[in-house]
């Protein structure tokens, strides 16, 4: 009950519309995360924590998105047409780097070196897969935008290796930093955007600079949203990113906006609030994690969607992409497909007059609404 009135309630302020907007918001494209089965496993048997349930699927299942995930995901999308004749789409949030191991190891933990995702995907064999992405973004499927250069918080990490933190360089061996890290003010190593020292924020203004530079190399045009990774994520790095081009920024409804050495300011924000950059928030309301256990997603997605449009909102949708990869585990990507299949067909059934946009797309209607 607690539950159900805190999601009304959430869903009251900011910007409402009559019509049926779907989004999906699908995080972390782009990302090596778990770069296979054996690196897992190996790490378990040096005591290296994979975490929590939650956490243990992306450590299970998450991987660089091969061909045959974007064409079964492809296959699955344009099986649907909204009332523009458009298919659904997903906003594929998404980095544009990951860590050099080698060049790192070279110069000894003393220096941070990075490469562009799309020379990871050749590393790893998946040579032809970009052109996957811009098929995607061709067809209106999968429009890349930002999540950050790399989904790892450069700072902490380099740190921790430099200390010669035993989990860390384990994993490091093995091109990975996606497990259950600690340190001295518990940041996520998938957390970029987390503050150690409030230092760090000059560090991540660059981070974010070159970030939608390499964006505007790798995909042809500039990127306008932006999804901190995991959340965290100071404000003055806002101004940063309007001036690279981000005019919509996502975020938690109730913000910690961290300050360094573990403090936090409560921030509160709603659907179409406009900060002090300029740039309108686009805040998710319905989720859908097919590839975690324990709950009926289609069902809890299909309640979350019908609580916005009752609010006169857009239901936009937050789906990892741990949800739609099969390289490790083909049968995760073909269970949460036929779970996306199921959730699509119940959206079109209950409200024929759906409409399928981009993060972006929203972000532009909002705009022309208070022209």
């Amino acid at each position: 009950m607690l539950k159900s009135i805190l999601k009304n309630l959430s869903n009251i302020p900011g910007w409402r519309t009559n019509r049926k907007i779907v989004i999906i918001e699908s995080d972390d494209w782009g990302s090596i995360r778990m770069p296979s089965n054996f690196v897992r496993e190996t790490l378990e048997t040096k005591y290296v924590s994979m975490g929590d349930q939650e956490r243990q699927r992306y450590t299970k299942y998450d991987t660089l998105a091969n061909e045959a995930d974007f064409e079964a995901l492809y296959e699955t999308l344009t099986q649907f047409k909204d009332i523009n004749g458009k298919h659904p789409v997903f906003t594929a949030v998404s980095v544009v780097a990951n860590p050099d191991f080698d060049k790192i190891k070279e110069a000894n933990f003393e220096k941070y070196f990075y490469e562009p995702f799309n020379t990871t995907l050749e590393r790893y064999g998946h040579e032809n897969t970009f052109k996957m992405w811009q098929e995607g973004k061709a067809q209106n499927l999968f429009v890349p935008q930002f999540h950050g250069r790399e989904h790892l918080n450069v700072l902490v990490w380099m740190r921790q290796l430099r200390a010669k933190e035993s989990s860390t360089m384990e994993a490091f061996k093995l091109n990975c930093w996606g497990f259950e890290n600690k340190n001295k003010f518990n940041i996520d190593y998938q957390a970029a955007f987390d503050l150690e020292l409030p230092s760090d924020v000059v560090d991540q203004k660059t981070v974010i600079q070159k970030g939608l530079e390499m964006f505007e190399q790798i995909h042809g045009y500039k990127a306008d949203f932006f999804v901190p990774p995991n959340g965290p994520f100071n404000n003055k790095l806002e101004m940063t990113a309007a001036l690279s081009g981000i005019k919509y920024m996502s975020t938690s409804k109730i913000q910690s906006e961290p300050q360094g050495q573990g403090i936090q300011k409560k921030r509160l924000h709603y659907l179409g609030q406009k900060n002090a950059s300029g740039q309108l928030y686009i805040t998710r309301n319905c989720f859908f994690e097919p590839s975690a256990p324990g709950k009926d997603w289609v069902s809890s997605c299909m309640n979350d969607i019908e609580n916005a449009f009752k609010w006169g909102k857009p239901a936009v949708i937050s789906s990892h992409r741990v949800n739609f990869i099969g390289g490790i585990v083909e049968n995760n990507r073909t269970n949460s497909l036929a779970a996306l299949t199921t959730l699509l067909t119940q959206i079109q059934t209950h409200w024929p007059n759906v409409e399928f946009m981009t993060s972006s797309d929203l972000g532009d209607v909002i705009t022309k609404s208070r022209k």
